[in-house]
């Protein structure tokens, strides 16, 4: 452990969360006044921001600040952390909060959505459960903030209560759920009966969880049930639930992409891995190497499968399939280049795949298109959504100066470093493989003319409260890769890292 790395027990570690908690029960009062029901997530979002950011100074000095809520006996407590790696996760969840309410208020009114306070009912809810696995310090306290978001996003799922929309909430549910209750919690069980304790050794990630003597197998096994009881990484196989949530509403499939979901089943792989094992134990075990390779093969299978998909949000679906096991095989390479990328590919996927989502439905308010051969010409007619999608799909592609160029670097340095190279191969079918779904669209969008059948008279830029959003997440992608530091101070300072 890093001699400066030290611990401070601060009840400022829940003031996000008290924030995030409260914002859902406002909106819920306010429910009859459309303008201040939307005003309380604005204002939330910045108060949670905001509240998060003011924890930076003292991580960046090496403090871990943490607050015991609850013990319910030994080594089974609810209790908050907040290090490097929470930190990334929750700037993320809260920052691009207050972009998605912009982008909600231009999509839910412009088509006239119904039960709109349910939906951001349920979706401030989402960003509470956010947060609190951000800063879970303990194994419970992350599976029941994890079981929150699931639970809560469940209704934006199913938000048009029609059949394609119960049918895909349902297996959203089953999956996720499902992996849950028969891979997670027995995983718990297992670790406890292991370690007498569900705290998560912050500030090393080196020593982890588990004493010198642990049975090897049951180790493996707790491993396993972990990686795969954690659905919402959508590591395959445990992924088409992800596909099958498309049914949401665009900004809710940002949500789910970009925001909160997902990016709460990488973080808690990320945790769950390099707090829990620990660095020393994955590497004698060879587990990590084998994880590094599941991930490459969902890389590689899940881009490939992206390129069948015309629909414009499947495309992207599947995209996330992938690039979320760029997280998973960084950390799983178990380099220290390699860690560094994969966690910067928390917040740099999020602002280009909340990019490409708000355009994809700004083109849906503005065009009702959603197949990709439909979209010819239509960039001409929109500009600056064409303009972000392309700067975004830069980024999944991993060109610079965009920020996915950045993660791409770090982990094709790392799979060098240890002489992996079957998994940089993989790295680099994966650029090959994210030109070729999404350059083509971009193609079409500016320099094909209009598809036959296609009447592009009327089509015109979505609503400004959604447009400038998503202008600006793909500007801060850019930014993100000119400036790598900016989420790269708080992998430096992780665990000692």
């Amino acid at each position: 452990m890093a001699a400066s790395v030290h611990t401070v027990e601060s009840a400022r570690v829940l003031v996000p969360l008290v924030i995030t908690f409260l914002a859902p029960l406002a909106l819920w009062r306010l429910r009859k006044n459309i303008n201040l029901r939307e005003g309380v997530s604005f204002a939330a979002a910045a108060l949670a921001f905001f509240s998060v950011l003011s924890m930076v100074p003292g991580v960046l000095d090496g403090v871990i600040w943490t607050y015991h809520l609850v013990t319910f006996f030994p080594g089974v407590s609810i209790t908050f952390a907040v290090d490097g790696l929470s930190l990334i996760f929750a700037i993320v969840a809260t920052f691009l909060w207050f972009f998605a309410t912009s982008y909600n208020i231009g999509y839910m009114r412009s088509l006239n959505e119904h039960a709109q306070t349910r939906y951001y009912f349920c979706f401030a809810v989402a960003i509470f459960g956010a947060v609190g696995v951000a800063f879970s310090g303990t194994v419970v306290t992350l599976y029941l903030f994890y079981e929150v978001i699931t639970v809560f996003t469940y209704p934006l799922v199913a938000h048009h209560q029609d059949e394609e929309g119960y049918k895909g909430a349902r297996k959203y549910l089953v999956y996720l759920m499902g992996t849950s209750k028969l891979f997670l919690l027995p995983a718990m069980i297992l670790t406890y009966v292991l370690c007498g304790t569900l705290d998560f050794n912050l500030g090393d990630i080196s020593r982890g969880m588990f004493p010198p003597g642990a049975d090897p197998k049951l180790v493996t096994i707790t491993y396993f049930l972990f990686l795969y009881g954690l659905g919402k990484a959508a590591l395959m196989p445990i992924h088409n639930w992800l596909p099958s949530a498309m049914v949401a509403p665009t900004p809710v499939s940002a949500l789910l992409h970009a925001v909160a979901v997902v990016k709460a089943g990488v973080f808690s792989v990320s945790r769950i891995m390099l707090s829990c094992f620990g660095v020393d134990l994955l590497s004698s075990l060879g587990l990590g190497l084998i994880t590094a390779y599941l991930a490459a093969f969902t890389i590689v299978v899940a881009s490939i499968i992206a390129l069948t998909k015309d629909d414009l949000k499947a495309r992207l679906a599947y995209s996330t399939v992938s690039q979320l096991s760029y997280i998973i095989i960084g950390v799983a390479m178990l380099s220290p280049l390699a860690v560094k990328g994969g966690l910067l590919h928390i917040a740099h996927h999020a602002f280009a795949k909340i990019t490409l989502f708000f355009a994809a439905g700004a083109i849906y308010v503005a065009t009702h298109l959603k197949q990709i051969p439909l979209m010819d010409g239509i960039g001409r007619k929109m500009p600056f959504t064409f303009g972000a999608f392309a700067v975004a799909a830069l980024s999944m592609i991993g060109v610079p100066p965009v920020s996915g160029f950045v993660t791409k670097w770090y982990l094709a340095n790392g799979a060098v470093s240890i002489h992996q190279y079957i998994l940089l191969l993989a790295l680099l079918a994966s650029t090959l493989l994210n030109a070729g779904y999404f350059v083509p669209v971009v193609y079409r969008a500016f320099f094909r003319p209009p598809a036959e059948g296609v009447d592009h008279s009327h089509f015109k830029e979505a609503p400004m409260v959604m447009v400038v959003p998503l202008c600006l997440t793909a500007l801060i992608s850019v930014l993100l890769g000119l400036f790598p530091g900016t989420f790269g101070s708080f992998t430096d300072v992780f665990g000692g890292f």
